[in-house]
């Protein structure tokens, strides 16, 4: 399924609405690199795809950027395992 995922940069983050309810990844710039600190699904979109969306976008945007994925969120570094980057578009 695609969802709409809109950047707010103001915010370091990327988010999307489903179903009335706010998904979001919040990210740092950190020495080169675009690192996922934190993954948010509520409890009743789980298992719906929308987290591997929104990290994706965000990794999709770093690599754009010229920025290295990084992940500090367990969500995010399990999600970098399955798709290593040489796997990703730039």
């Amino acid at each position: 399924m695609d969802y709409e995922i809109t950047h707010q940069p103001e915010q370091s983050l990327f988010q999307t609405q489903v179903e009335g309810r706010t998904a979001f990844v919040q990210y740092r710039l950190i020495d080169g690199s675009l690192d996922i600190i934190h993954t948010i699904v509520p409890r009743p979109l789980e298992g719906k795809g929308i987290a591997a969306a929104l990290v994706k976008a965000a990794y999709d945007y770093a690599l754009a950027q010229g920025l290295r994925p990084s992940a500090t969120c367990s969500y995010a570094v399990k999600w970098l395992e399955r798709h290593p980057v040489s796997q990703l578009p730039v």
